[in-house]
């Protein structure tokens, strides 16, 4: 299967709606994390959401099949979704959502740089500049949530290295998988790979593995933990098969604006001052990228037209 032509509003009309979607994702899993372990939240995602999937499988008659090359893929896409996963849950179960997802918007800086170290994209001294802006930016959200939550604050770091290789891992297997097989295919083998920490983890007191029965409502936030994944993963993975990733990434600051809103519904939360200006400065430097890589996107047929 070829990959088709780029196609970029499609792509940031799903981008735009998996920020709207994926704050509900945090949300399950901040009020899932007061009685579950981390690794248990991580775990219920894969298995709701490969069960919501399959059904979908069936229904479009998707094909199933996996090349070795397809499967190793595949597998690195989902060590990657746990680990994103795995470090964010951990975040938020102290943190507030905004605040954690403030850190983890230098996801799309790294992805700039990580596209230029192993695919020899173009980025100029320019977007450099803006990374460290963006990165200055994470730095005044963390200092005030280090002095309130400890080390734990660091947590969101790695949910923007990981998810930085997750989206890379996305647009290589998006240009010969259906999206849809994608998520089910990343569900179970995401699955066979927690399920045995936690079958190990029982009883061992493990904070974060040993897992417990869940009572009433958590139930209910466990399973929107993968309702939720699976809708708002699904429209960045077509969002990733229509458009460039380096386009993308830098959407996901609109994500903050959901986040703030339903954490301080739901949780009374709200970013102070120095937390504010620290995503006004993250944000300020994703949309020069954006502007950036507009300006790239024109010149492009200008220059191939001249040679």
């Amino acid at each position: 299967m070829s990959r088709q032509p780029d196609r970029i509003l499609p792509g940031v009309v799903l981008m735009l709606a998996f920020c709207v979607l994926a704050p509900l994702l945090d949300v399950s899993a901040k009020l899932a994390s007061s009685t579950v372990p981390v690794g248990q939240i991580v775990t219920a995602r894969f298995v709701v959401q490969g069960a919501l999937m399959l059904p979908v499988i069936l229904i479009m008659g998707i094909t199933l099949r996996l090349t070795p090359r397809a499967l190793g893929l595949i597998c690195l896409r989902a060590v990657f979704l746990i680990l994103s996963t795995f470090s964010f849950v951990a975040a938020i179960q102290v943190m507030p959502v905004a605040d954690a997802l403030a850190i983890a918007f230098v996801e799309p800086f790294i992805l700039l740089l990580l596209g230029r170290l192993l695919f020899n994209d173009e980025v100029g001294p320019r977007r450099i500049a803006a990374s460290c802006v963006g990165f200055a930016g994470a730095l005044l959200v963390i200092q005030p949530s280090l002095a309130a939550f400890g080390y734990v604050a660091l947590w969101p770091l790695g949910t923007a290295f990981f998810f930085a290789f997750y989206m890379l891992s996305t647009r290589q297997v998006s240009g010969f998988m259906h999206p849809v097989a994608m998520q089910f295919h990343t569900s179970w083998t995401g699955l066979l790979m927690c399920l045995p920490v936690m079958l190990l983890a029982e009883g061992t007191g493990w904070r974060h593995f040993d897992p417990v029965m869940p009572q009433g409502m958590v139930w209910l936030w466990l399973f929107g933990v993968g309702f939720w994944a699976a809708l708002s993963h699904m429209c960045m993975t077509y969002a990733l098969k229509f458009a460039p990733s380096a386009t993308l990434a830098p959407l996901h600051y609109l994500e903050i604006v959901a986040a703030v809103a339903l954490g301080y519904w739901i949780f009374g939360d709200f970013p102070n001052a120095l937390t504010w200006a620290g995503i006004a400065v993250i944000t300020s430097s994703g949309l020069y990228i954006i502007y950036r890589e507009r300006l790239s996107a024109r010149s492009a047929p200008v220059s191939a037209s001249r040679t």
